[in-house]
């Protein structure tokens, strides 16, 4: 699993994506300061193996997604759309598993 940090020209430039084997599992949302996105990342390695942290959603097209929410209950991240529920479950699991050793890489 790595970090991808982006930068862009948008008035909030710094967004990260989680991925694993090439597959985005959670994405933030856009900071106005490259530390704001640091501590975002920190954050989901704190707490992705807290369930309690995961609010499992379904979307109204009938998807199903997540957003992993901090011990204050604001919003770390939120996954891509999943035909599945357990190809949801199996993101959580990855994360779990994984987010904590996650590389950051700067895009």
């Amino acid at each position: 699993m790595k970090v991808v940090m982006k930068k862009s020209d948008a008035k909030e430039p710094f967004s990260w994506t989680f991925q694993d084997d090439g597959k985005s599992i959670l994405r933030s949302e856009n900071y106005k300061e490259k530390r704001s996105a640091v501590n975002g990342i920190e954050s989901v390695k704190k707490n992705c193996d807290n369930d309690a942290r995961y609010e499992l959603k379904t979307s109204s097209n009938g998807k199903f997604f997540f957003n992993l929410k901090a011990a204050n209950g604001q919003i770390i991240g939120t996954s891509p759309m999943f035909a599945s529920d357990a190809e949801r479950r199996a993101a959580i699991d990855a994360l779990k598993a994984k987010a904590a050793s996650a590389t950051v890489e700067e895009a």
